[in-house]
Formats: C-alpha cells, sequence, structure tokens
C-alpha cells in the first residue's frame, strides 16, 4: 500500500458533510416491496422473523444472494467503497451517509492515545454507525499489520519478511501470521493488508524487506502465514483470526530500474514497469499467487502500483494492474478460480489513463471489487467514488451483474469472518497483545533470521565472560531496528515501541559492557568488539535506491533523510575501522531491509559479519546467537552482491559472481 496520512489535508467535517449530502441527495431507495424502515432498523425482522440473511444456519452463499436481492444499487456500490478513518474520525455518522463498506487505517493513522482499548472503542464506534444504515450491513476494517500490527504502540514487532524468509521455517512463520492475527482482530480491525509475496529481483528496490526472497519456491514455501493469519478454512470467525491479502498482485517485484530517473522523484522501481517477457513473467511474479489461492485459500488480494509491458523490446504499451483485465479477471479470477475480494491500493486507480470516470470504469471492469479511495490531500474521496460509480451504472456503462460480482465477494468475507453475528470487538484476547509469550515467538524468529556471512577463527559465539565493546548507529536504536510501516507509514529512528535494542540484548548477556554509539570512547584492553551498523527506516518509493529525498515526516521529528545508497555511511564505515583496529575481536552486525554493500577494504578487517535484516521489537534475539544462547541457523534469502553496480543480481544468473550467495549462512552450535 502506498500510505501518507501525514500530509493528509482533511476537510472539516462540516464541508465533508455537505460533499456527502450533495453526492448521495439520490435518497436510498429500496427495491419493490422492501420498504426503507425510518432510521434504519438494521434489517433484523420482516414479518416478526429473521431475515434469511439474518440466519446463521443458512449456507453463506444463500444469504449473501438474499441480502443482495434486498440492496439498492447505492447500498451495493457503498460496499464497494472504503475509505480512510481520518475521513470519518471527526463525524462518524458519515459512514451512515455514505453507506460505507469498509475502513482503514493508513501507515500511522491511530486513535489518541494509540492503545488497544483505544483502537477497539474507535473500530466499534464506526461498526455502530455501519449498523444504523437500513439492512444493517457491518464495516471491514483493514490496517497493515505487515510484521505484526504495527501501527498499535504495543504490539509484539517481528521482523519483516526478509528476515522471516532467512529462517526458511514455514512453521515458526505460520505461527507469527497467528499472532499477528490476534493481536489484530483483539484490538478490532478484522482484515490486514498482508503478506507481500512478491518476488524481490532488484535490491534498489525499496520494499525489498516486504518480500521474503528473491526465489519464487522461498516465496511460496512461506505462505503458511497466511494459514496463521486466517486459521484454517472456516475459522474466520473466530477471534483469533483476520482476512489476509495476498499482494501486490502481480510483479511488484520484478519493476526496472531506470537509472536516468534517480533523485526526480519519479520513483525509479517503485510503482514502476515489468519488462519481462510472459514465461518469466509467470515464473517469477504469478506463481506465488497459484499456492496463496488455491492451497492457503487467501481471502483477498491487492493489485500492485507497477505495469506489464510484455513486448520485445520493452517499448510498447505498459499495462496498469489496476487496469489489467487479463491479469484480475482472466488469470486471478479465471484460472486460479479466486473467488476472495479484489481491493485496490492506496488511490491506485487516479493513476490510470484518463478522467475519474473512466478511471472508475476501467478497474471495476478489470476486476477490482472493493476501493479505497481515500481523501488524503485529494479532492476526491469515498463520496464522489460512489456517485461516479452509481452513475456509470445508471448510464450503462458498467453493467450490474459485475456489481453484484463484486459486492458479492465482499459480503461472502463479512458473513465468514462473522461479523453479522458479532459486528463489534471480541476483547478477550486484549490483554495477550504484546504477551511475553508473544515475543518470546519474535525473540525466536528473530534468531532463526540472523545470517552469519563470515566467522574467522570460530569468532562467534563470543564469551559473556569477556569484555564487550559496543558501537554504531544501531545499537540502540529500536525505530532503526523495526523499519518501515512502525507506528508511523515510512517508519522512523525516533519512533520508541516497547521491547529490547540489540545493546540491551547485549548487556543482559554480558555484564561488562562498554558502549559508544560513534566509537569514540576507548576500546578496553582485551574486549571483543560488535559494530551495529546499517539504513535507517523508509518504506515504498523513498527507498528506492536514488529515488526521492524524504524531505520531513513527523515521525522523526523534521529530521531530513537523504536518498537511499544500499551502502554504510561515512559514520558507520569510521566506528567499524576503528573498533577493528583496537578490539580484540570485530564483529560486525548488519540491521538493514536488504543487502548492505561491505566495502573490501572494511570486510578485510572484519571477523565475524552478521545480517540482522530489521529484527523488530525482540533485539535480544540478536545477541542470543552472537553469545551462544542460539546457534545461528539463518540462511539468505536474498543474494548479497559486491556492489552496487552489481544489481540486479540473482541466484541462477549467467555471470553470477556475489559476495555471498543466495542460500548462504553459516551456523553454529546454540
Amino acid at each position: 500500500m502506498h500510505h501518507h496520512p501525514s500530509r493528509t489535508r482533511r476537510r472539516s467535517a462540516a464541508v465533508l458533510v455537505a460533499a456527502g449530502a450533495a453526492l448521495l441527495s439520490a435518497a436510498l431507495v429500496a427495491p419493490a416491496g422492501h420498504a426503507t424502515p425510518a432510521g434504519g432498523s438494521g434489517g433484523h425482522e420482516h414479518h416478526g422473523h429473521a431475515l434469511p440473511y439474518r440466519d446463521a444456519t443458512l449456507p453463506t452463499a444463500t444469504r449473501v444472494a438474499d441480502l443482495l436481492g434486498r440492496m439498492t444499487l447505492q447500498e451495493k456500490v457503498g460496499q464497494m467503497t472504503q475509505a480512510e478513518r481520518g475521513d470519518v474520525a471527526a463525524d462518524p455518522s458519515l459512514v451512515t451517509t455514505w453507506g460505507l463498506g469498509s475502513l482503514l487505517s493508513g501507515g500511522g493513522s491511530v486513535p489518541d492515545p494509540n492503545t488497544p482499548a483505544a483502537w477497539a472503542d474507535m473500530v466499534d464506534t464506526f461498526q455502530r454507525a455501519a449498523l444504523q444504515t437500513r439492512l444493517g450491513i457491518p464495516i471491514l476494517y483493514g490496517v497493515d499489520s505487515v510484521h505484526g500490527h504495527g501501527n498499535l504502540l504495543s504490539a509484539t514487532v517481528f521482523p519483516h519478511n526478509i528476515g522471516l524468509g532467512a529462517t526458511r521455517d514455514p512453521r515458526l512463520v505460520r505461527k507469527v501470521g497467528a499472532i499477528t492475527a490476534e493481536e489484530t482482530r483483539a484490538s478490532g480491525p478484522q482484515w490486514t493488508f498482508a503478506p507481500c509475496v512478491c518476488v524481490a529481483r532488484d535490491d534498489r528496490w525499496g520494499r525489498t524487506y516486504e518480500s521474503f526472497g528473491e526465489d519464487p519456491n522461498l516465496v511460496e514455501s512461506m505462505e503458511t502465514i497466511i494459514d496463521g493469519l486466517q486459521g484454517k478454512p472456516g475459522q474466520l470467525d473466530q477471534s483469533r483470526h483476520v482476512l489476509a491479502t495476498a499482494k501486490h498482485f502481480a510483479g511488484d517485484g520484478l519493476t526496472s530500474y531506470d537509472a536516468t530517473k534517480a533523485g526526480t522523484g519519479a520513483y525509479p522501481i517503485d510503482q514502476g514497469v515489468d519488462q519481462v517477457d510472459r514465461a518469466t513473467f509467470d515464473r517469477l511474479a504469478l506463481a506465488p499467487y497459484w499456492p496463496a489461492v488455491q492451497q492457503h485459500h487467501v481471502g483477498s488480494v491487492m493489485p500492485s502500483f507497477s505495469s506489464v509491458d510484455w513486448t520485445e523490446d520493452g517499448l510498447g504499451n505498459p499495462i496498469k494492474m489496476h487496469a489489467n483485465r487479463e491479469l484480475i479477471t482472466g488469470v486471478l479470477k479465471g484460472a486460479m478460480g479466486f473467488d476472495g475480494l479484489v481491493v485496490s491500493d492506496w488511490q491506485a486507480i487516479r493513476q490510470l489513463p484518463g478522467d475519474y470516470r473512466t478511471q472508475v470504469a476501467t478497474s471495476v471492469d478489470a476486476g477490482v471489487d472493493l476501493f479505497m479511495e481515500p481523501y488524503s490531500g485529494s479532492s476526491v474521496g469515498a463520496p464522489d467514488f460512489i456517485a461516479t460509480l452509481v452513475g456509470l451504472v445508471q448510464d450503462h456503462t458498467v453493467p450490474m451483474n459485475r456489481i453484484d460480482d463484486a459486492v458479492s465477494r465482499i459480503l461472502t468475507a463479512k458473513f465468514e469472518l462473522g461479523l453479522f453475528e458479532h459486528p463489534f470487538t471480541d476483547r478477550s484476547h486484549l490483554d495477550d497483545i504484546g504477551s511475553p509469550e508473544h515475543r518470546a515467538v519474535a525473540r525466536r524468529a528473530v534468531q532463526e533470521s540472523q545470517v552469519l556471512l563470515k566467522n574467522d577463527s570460530g569468532t562467534l559465539p563470543l564469551d559473556a565472560d569477556h569484555p564487550v565493546y559496543v558501537a554504531g548507529s544501531n545499537a540502540d536504536n529500536i525505530g532503526n531496528q523495526a523499519g518501515g510501516w512502525t507506528l508511523t507509514w515510512q517508519g522512523g529512528s525516533t519512533n520508541v515501541i516497547p521491547g529490547q535494542t540489540i545493546l540491551d540484548g547485549i548487556r543482559h548477556a554480558d555484564a561488562q559492557v562498554t558502549y559508544s554509539e560513534d566509537a569514540g570512547a576507548p576500546v578496553p584492553a582485551g574486549a571483543d568488539g560488535i559494530v551495529v551498523v546499517g539504513e535507517t527506516p523508509y518504506a515504498e518509493g523513498f527507498g528506492d535506491v536514488g529515488g526521492p529525498q524524504w524531505a520531513y515526516d513527523p515521525g522523526d521529528h523534521g529530521v531530513p533523510r537523504p536518498a537511499k545508497t544500499m551502502e554504510l555511511s561515512d559514520a558507520d564505515k569510521a566506528a567499524v575501522a576503528k573498533v577493528c583496529a583496537e578490539a580484540a575481536s570485530c564483529t560486525v552486525v548488519v540491521v538493514s531491509g536488504r543487502p548492505v554493500v561491505i566495502d573490501p577494504s572494511l570486510l578485510g578487517q572484519i571477523d565475524a559479519l552478521v545480517a540482522a535484516w530489521l529484527p523488530g521489537s525482540e533485539g535480544e534475539g540478536v545477541a542470543d546467537v552472537v553469545f551462544g544462547t542460539a546457534g545461528f541457523t539463518g540462511r539468505l534469502p536474498v543474494t548479497w552482491p559486491r556492489s552496487v553496480s552489481q544489481e540486479p543480481i540473482n541466484v541462477g544468473d549467467a555471470d553470477y559472481d556475489p559476495l555471498y550467495p543466495f542460500g548462504w549462512g553459516l551456523r553454529t552450535e546454540g
């Protein structure tokens, strides 16, 4: 997804109400034979008996058909519409007025205070408004729980997907999904826009850490996270499960890098074009969706911002995924048999050619069912989408059977989630959020995700009885350690979540610790050195190497963020050089969302090199393997290049000469 609520120019509640009233002035008119109750009764009773769609003993398909038959065009289109919580927070009755089917929290869009109970209260407030509509159809609330429920301050924050891919442990990844689901649903949302099942083929892409790895087989093996999120078929209505989303369909990890656009804000990789032949696209882009749909029964799919160009010279007519009927309707819904719902990405249809009316018509025709249409810095939003689509159906541009198909898929998800019987948040697991048991699983995920790249003379594990000197920018920074999609969309170096930094973990393992971030303090005689270096947080386009600079973000309190490089900063290099020159041994831990280039001159001074990825809240998991409480078992999910100029570099390439190959990982005993 592509969220920037921090830059939202929100209209006042009064203006929104007026806009909604004007756009929805065509009053809800019930189909013949179904009177509209004054004030909205929620459709609970019909001649003294529960209406069929209210009867939980009936098959879902029967309930969907009954409800669909009672709905006006306006109500159907409302179900296809998703607004952002900021659009309706000042006046939740807008949910009723607009007849919304869904809401979401964008990255960093949270209640105040940012607590589990406040989240549950917020979602329930919106739910009450939805139940005031004529038919009482509950809303579906979505959030980006991409490495745990990262928007929630007290949630367990797991390693990002690239770290999970390094574990090669599908059972553990399933457990990560299950805990993420429990913490998400306990706080209100019933739907997560995760997992990303992209196959990242160029590490200059700023979303590389959202990929489980560069090999489609590895990505497919990690799709057990869907089972953890959703439970077994038929278990979605349980309070520990959420609807999952496979994204971004398809090929977001295959976009081409255009060096001529670097630094121009033109997103050199993110939201770019897949310039590959059809066979390569099938193998690298579509392959992970077959098992996601057919084996793991993922409930929703989100198209990509990217485009595909299958012409031989790559100079044809790139087709945006949100307009790609061949892939969404033909391949996903047709060949794969996907019967869930397709949800658009953040304002993504607005990137299609033509005016807004054309954009809506094109995307609905392509097969998108539910539309993420927040206002957020735009003159159009949910009520505009509703009015536009209603008009398109009324003038026969969009056929009613396409609307009915979309709404049936949305209603099916709501029935399967049990929202008609239990629309409000089940708070029985509220106290489990961030529990010691959950964080213990996260710590194990950190342990298993660490990849030991180099270990000269058996440097690791270190002896906890020896003094340790710790330095580096990422040793004591939990914001950097957690990465993007943590509290805010882009994450932030100043973001603080409950947990332990890597330094905290080292101090817990060894009582004789000297810490100096810039390595300015003297190194004690005989001390082992640990230098924790790497990247600062980012998400989406702002993580692209050579891409746009993120000039200001409230998550970092106005601290500018330079364009990304995939190289260590000068300060990190200096810290490594000093510690390696003066300490008895020198271990370098790289905290990053992708491989970081290590200068050959620096590499020669390093005794042990560890890829820690973005471990999340449990920094002790890194210390566990460094000191031998647990063994190193992780293996590279992506190829580690010698230089940025080698990108893209992937296993199987003709001239494959990486610093460390895909699958590399030295082992130690725990």
